[in-house]
């Protein structure tokens, strides 16, 4: 099932998630939709509140489909270890059409779950250790333009109370 993508100014972007408990054959066949929808939405990661679901489950595949080891699932995941930086332009699925540069470690290292519960550890860099702090900050209640400068935040605001006026957003 694909489901649709919420936009910035829904409350569940804004908030923690709940720290996912039961791991059963319904948390399957919801990691199973993220990725659908996060392909149908020409994603490379995709958090849980992002189709309206305030749970810490994230999907990312930075491959985007060319690569099926490339698919990550982290559930409950915390960042323990950053290094270096890099800057480089960013999107948001929840942010359609809005892009800005944002700095993050080059490197991450992050602790998390599996479908089944069972406690891994991954590293990732560049692309893929941007995709697991954005996906990270999604679980939190954060989004990319928390990154940005506030004028540049307020700016996208603006925008986005222009097209809500509209009914385009």
């Amino acid at each position: 099932m694909i489901y649709p993508i919420v936009k910035y100014g829904d409350s569940v972007l804004e908030k923690p998630s709940a720290t996912v408990t039961v791991f059963d054959d319904e948390l399957k066949k919801l990691i199973e939709d993220m990725f659908e929808s996060m392909y149908a939405a020409h994603g490379v990661g995709l958090a849980a509140p992002q189709i309206g679901i305030a749970k810490r489950i994230a999907v990312i595949d930075c491959s985007f489909k060319e690569d099926p080891a490339a698919k990550m699932v982290i559930i409950n995941p915390e960042i323990i270890k950053k290094e270096g930086r890099q800057t480089h332009s960013e999107g948001c699925l929840s942010l359609p059409d809005f892009r800005e540069n944002v700095t993050r470690a080059m490197k991450c290292k992050i602790r998390a779950q599996d479908v089944n519960g069972k406690w891994f550890e991954a590293d990732g860099e560049e692309l893929l250790a941007r995709a697991m702090q954005h996906e990270t900050d999604h679980l939190n209640g954060k989004l990319f333009i928390s990154h940005v400068s506030a004028l540049k935040r307020d700016l996208i605001r603006r925008k986005i109370k222009k097209l809500q006026k509209t009914g385009q957003w």
